[in-house]
């Protein structure tokens, strides 16, 4: 594949998306799909003492989405709540071309630099983090 977009670290990235389980028991868990392009993607949620310590998911969607929630289910096991929720924005900024690489939390989110230019992509990059935040909303609303 010639694309990009679909560089072998994406594609590599997208494997290991493809092969996250759901959580038996999570805190939290939340649906996103985007009409637009079809994807879908369920993120389950284990917090712990306000750091996650576990992320499960069901990815129905292109590489791309695959591959963001990779990134998620392994870096973000550990951070703080706080941080995870900066992740989303600070990627959302990073493909608007508002964020430089050096301030991205995960350098593993560079792979999407390609993106950046093929705006039409950004939401299949952006719906696990979306799908997160609603998840850790939910948390919030519980807690409350």
């Amino acid at each position: 594949m010639n694309d990009p977009l679909y560089q072998a670290e994406i594609l590599a990235l997208a494997r290991q998306g493809r092969a996250i389980t759901r959580l038996e028991a999570p805190t939290v868990s939340a649906r996103i799909d985007n009409p637009i392009c079809g994807d879908r993607i369920t993120v389950d949620l284990l917090v712990e003492n306000g750091r996650i310590a576990a992320v499960g998911a069901k990815v129905q969607g292109c590489a791309l989405c695959q591959a963001a929630t990779a990134i998620i289910a392994e870096e973000a096991v550990g951070e703080t709540v706080a941080t995870l929720e900066q992740a989303g924005a600070a990627m959302e900024g990073y493909l608007a071309g508002n964020v430089p690489d050096d301030d991205l939390p995960w350098t593993r989110l560079r792979n999407f630099a390609p993106v950046r230019a093929a705006r039409a992509r950004h939401d299949c990059v952006l719906l696990p983090f979306k799908a997160t935040s609603k998840a850790l909303s939910q948390r919030e609303a519980v807690s409350s």
